[in-house]
């Protein structure tokens, strides 16, 4: 058999695949890890091969012409094929492999997940982790990224999301700052408090604590002298040390208190929570490692008190 197409041919036709069912350069380039320049000069490029035109291209969309058409068509099913084939023979003999790039928030980098990691790496040893711990936003075609841990993601047409927990919130303080200030027994006491604020890195927007008061949710953003950014730790940090009372999830501080290096405040209007969310792009074909470890994260979910 005479060889016809070599591996950037195939690439191509998979590209142009995924262009004519999203009607988008930009979204084919999504699903497939590339960038909208990457995916237009494949398509060009197959058009030069081809003679024939495949795209009418505007400003804003591009729309297969009578070609273009009748050639997806054909390179569908065909593809569709050789993806089953593919997938027959994965399933046979290969297990998951090659590097996880994944991206955490730092108070769930490490309190939830990096803990979890060498129980993954021991279940699935060709599967390389590199754990980017953040709480910046990330783009996923152009830093390569497979999954991402989120606080309160925004929709995504080009994301799936997955819940991960409603993580709860508990406000604490030191025993020494306690005794120093006095115990808060309504929130309104809090605007007699030094309450530790956290900063959005993004914004520098100052994020409201959260309470339940009657069933009524309420927002509360009291001033303080002391504020911090980029990482959540550092007002638990600020609050072990007599800076002031904190809002944070109850997932970080369960030891201290249960040591009583650090007490809960407010009890009688707690029990609200933000939700955390896993990320990654969406795709007809889901590696097979991140498969895995979307899997694995799962498995451990119920365990999670919240």
């Amino acid at each position: 058999m005479q060889r016809q197409f070599d591996d950037l041919q195939l690439g191509s036709i998979e590209l142009f695949c995924l262009a004519a069912e999203a009607g988008s350069f930009t979204a084919a380039a999504l699903v497939a890890g590339v960038t909208p320049a990457a995916v237009s000069r494949s398509v060009s490029r197959m058009e030069e091969r081809l003679g024939v035109r495949l795209f009418a291209r505007t400003t804003r969309s591009v729309k297969l012409t009578d070609s273009g058409r009748r050639y997806f068509e054909q390179c569908r099913q065909a593809v569709a094929q050789l993806v089953e084939a593919q997938r027959e023979v994965m399933g046979q003999q290969q297990a998951p492999s090659g590097k996880l790039r994944i991206s955490i928030p730092t108070t769930y980098a490490h309190h939830r997940i990096l803990p979890l990691l060498p129980a993954f790496r021991v279940r699935f040893p060709d599967v390389q982790v590199e754990a980017h711990i953040s709480n910046r936003n990330i783009d996923f075609v152009d830093e390569g990224y497979d999954l991402a841990i989120r606080v309160r993601a925004i929709p995504d047409s080009g994301l799936i999301a997955r819940h991960l927990e409603d993580a709860a919130l508990v406000v604490i303080a030191s025993p020494d700052y306690l005794q120093r200030a006095g115990t808060p027994q309504t929130l309104d006491d809090l605007h007699r408090h030094e309450c530790i604020q956290f900063e959005l890195p993004s914004s520098g927007r100052r994020i409201s604590w959260l309470f339940n008061d009657n069933r009524k949710q309420l927002e509360v953003l009291a001033e303080s002298g002391f504020s911090c950014s980029d990482d959540v730790l550092g007002g638990v940090t600020l609050a072990r040390h007599g800076a002031g009372l904190f809002q944070t999830y109850r997932f970080i501080v369960e030891k201290e208190l249960a040591e009583g290096s650090l007490i809960e405040v407010l009890q009688p209007f707690g029990g609200r929570s933000r939700p955390f969310t896993l990320l990654y792009p969406q795709s007809r074909h889901v590696p097979l490692r991140l498969r895995a470890f979307i899997d694995f994260l799962l498995e451990h979910q119920p365990h999670w008190a919240g």
